[in-house]
């Protein structure tokens, strides 16, 4: 593997931030300095190629203010190495940030430059892997609150490892931290509802995988990055980040699991945004690049995903297009095919299922399969899950005195849920 060439930093969160080009970039600066107020600064292409470059001048003072205020992060997190040189976090920020826990303690990993000699040995990379590894399996099953400051300590780690290690050794940790970042970015997202949050990490995963030169984890990264717009009803930035995570998939062999997550991903995207029509669209082009396959392996650590998913995709997507009976169809396949890896999404489909039965009037039924939810939701905490138990209880206002509605209710707002009922 080629180690990676240019400021990844930099270009990471160009393209985090809808930036595809070197010359989007140049025009976005210079126009943003113009709404700063810094008169006469005007950023051409060549300058951000040189930015991009292996050894990046320092940028001028102007230019340094409208480039984090662009871009959300400060000069040195873009990559620059300031004329006085950088040391990187001190073992008492380490700490420090840590005890702050969140992201605070993924924040880390902006700082801390180039190694200048490694000081560890070579089985330090699969060492390093080893707890990723054991982090991305305890995710299906300890509660994201819990594994969640583990992960931001396994990351900071990482970010000290990189400092110490170099070539292969660092390629190997820098692809671990990565996905590391990944993990942390899809609980904050997923479970525990802290999309900034989110979004700052993602945006680390993605430097780290262009520190490792892993273009198929960078699509992976940036895909994850396309819902929270998505998810937002931003349709524009999520269609961005979608085009930049097929860009990067096509720079290495992808299978054809991961290219119909792809298309997954998407298609949930454009769900979220009213175009239920180009969803269902794109969940048929997945189910044919399932059947077609191709002979390329699924990356290891791409185990969020399955035939079943996508049937769980597709279900939502056709009970919020209208098409009830067959969204009722979808799902109980869709159930039936899942596994016990599946049992954060079997709280989705729970819910899903709910939501069918109450816009179809049944509330009793609607109830069950909501109560089906939070017995697993007990189980394995989802706040996706019970967005979906929220969304239902919604939709059978109208049935609110009925006997089962009012169970509903006894387990929706008991000690043990109704926090995190209240908090959204």
């Amino acid at each position: 593997m080629s180690r990676p060439t240019g400021n990844v930093r930099l270009k990471a969160a160009r393209v985090a931030a809808g930036f595809n080009s070197q010359q989007d970039l140049a025009d976005a600066l210079t126009e943003h300095a113009r709404r700063m107020g810094i008169r006469g600064l005007s950023v051409g292409v060549r300058q951000v190629r040189r930015w991009e470059s292996v050894n990046p001048p320092w940028p001028q003072p102007d230019c340094q203010r409208v480039l984090v205020h662009l871009l959300g992060q400060s000069v040195e997190a873009l990559g620059f190495v300031p004329p006085w040189g950088s040391e990187g976090p001190k073992p008492d920020a380490v700490r420090r940030a840590l005890a702050a826990g969140g992201t605070a303690g993924l924040g880390l990993a902006v700082t801390t430059g180039r190694s200048v000699a490694a000081s560890q040995p070579m089985t330090v990379g699969a060492d390093f892997e080893s707890v990723t590894r054991s982090h991305r399996r305890l995710y299906w099953s300890v509660a994201p609150a819990k594994l969640h400051p583990a992960v931001a300590a396994h990351a900071a780690l990482g970010c000290v490892l990189l400092r110490e290690t170099e070539d292969a050794t660092r390629r190997v940790i820098a692809a671990a931290l990565a996905e590391t970042y990944l993990l942390a970015g899809r609980i904050e997202f997923f479970d525990l509802r802290e999309t900034d949050a989110a979004n700052e990490t993602l945006l680390l995963a993605l430097q780290s995988a262009g520190e490792a030169d892993d273009p198929m984890l960078g699509s992976a990264i940036i895909a994850h990055m396309a819902f929270i717009p998505g998810w937002a009803g931003d349709r524009e930035s999520a269609q961005e980040r979608m085009i930049a995570a097929r860009t990067y998939a096509r720079r290495a062999p992808a299978s054809a699991e991961f290219l119909a997550w792809l298309d997954a991903v998407e298609a949930e995207c454009e769900t979220r945004c009213g175009d239920t029509r180009t969803a269902l669209h794109l969940i048929g082009h997945a189910e044919d690049v399932l059947k077609d396959g191709n002979e390329h392996p699924t990356p290891s650590w791409m185990d969020w995903f399955s035939p079943a998913r996508l049937a769980a995709f597709k279900g939502n997507t056709q009970l919020l297009a209208g098409h009830r009976p067959q969204a009722r169809q979808t799902l109980l396949e869709a159930l039936e095919a899942m596994t016990s890896a599946d049992d954060k999404q079997r709280t989705v489909v729970y819910g899903d299922l709910a939501a069918v039965e109450a816009l179809s009037g049944n509330a009793e039924a609607a109830c069950e399969y909501a109560g089906k939810a939070l017995d697993q939701l007990a189980v394995t905490w989802y706040a996706t899950g019970m967005d979906r138990v929220r969304e239902v209880r919604r939709a059978l206002t109208a049935h609110q005195h009925e006997r089962c509605v009012r169970e509903l209710d006894d387990r929706l707002y008991d000690w043990s849920t109704t926090v995190s009922v209240m908090s959204r």
